[in-house]
């Protein structure tokens, strides 16, 4: 049986991953901007400076994913009418029911390693710093 979130712990879950996503779009702004490489040329600078033995994602990898999921059925690109260019990923049925047999396993994974071991204090203090962090980030956007 899975242990579903509560909604406390959803709502900082999910504000940590829109929270990492913002800050990860503004690094990533900056380094175009100031220096004019992208976040994922700066990782792989830095993973090289360091002789790192693995390299995060790059840009083409998320291309090569989006393929492989289309060629299993689990989405489709459908074409976009305000830029001929992009396309937009949509969700198969056999997609829906393979993430709706995936999410009990990832939750019950989230909650083991993220909130087992966080006392309620630190699952509201967590959420609190989300909150605030996307607040500062929604302010200044521009």
């Amino acid at each position: 049986m899975s242990r579903w979130l509560t909604e406390e712990e959803q709502r900082a879950w999910r504000g940590l991953l829109r929270m990492t996503s913002q800050l990860n779009a503004r690094a990533n702004r900056l380094l175009q901007e100031e220096y004019g490489i992208s976040l994922a040329d700066y990782e792989v600078l830095v993973a090289l400076s360091e002789a790192a033995d693995a390299l995060a994602w790059e840009q083409s990898r998320v291309s090569h994913q989006l393929a492989r999921m289309q060629r299993r059925g689990l989405i489709t690109r459908e074409g976009c009418a305000t830029d001929a260019r992009g396309a937009f990923a949509v969700l198969t049925t056999v997609g829906r029911a393979t993430i709706e047999r995936a999410a009990p396993a990832h939750v019950e994974q989230v909650r083991q390693l993220v909130f087992d071991e966080l006392s309620h204090e630190q699952v509201s203090a967590l959420t609190e710093i989300t909150t605030r962090v996307l607040g500062r980030l929604a302010a200044t956007a521009g």
